[in-house]
């Protein structure tokens, strides 16, 4: 499920540095694309979500953590 995650995030979000970790139904991800410029966190994570909203309804994502980060954002917490 990992990287089926990472794939559609992937096409979704072009430029997109993704990293998916967890296992069973609970899962974190990481996506880093300036496609978030001027977004609040709300309208990101609904991004996310809308990307992998089929699996959330199948119950094969129980529990989704996201970070979703600008690439300017990600340099300046490092």
């Amino acid at each position: 499920m990992i990287e089926v995650i990472k794939d559609l995030i992937e096409k979704e979000i072009s430029e997109a540095e993704v990293d998916v970790g967890g296992d069973g139904s609970k899962f974190t991800v990481t996506v880093v694309s300036d496609v978030f410029e001027n977004k609040s966190v709300i309208d990101r994570h609904k991004m996310i979500y809308s990307i992998v909203d089929k699996y959330i309804k199948t119950g094969e994502i129980h529990a989704l953590t996201i970070f979703a980060k600008t690439k300017s954002e990600n340099v300046d917490s490092q």
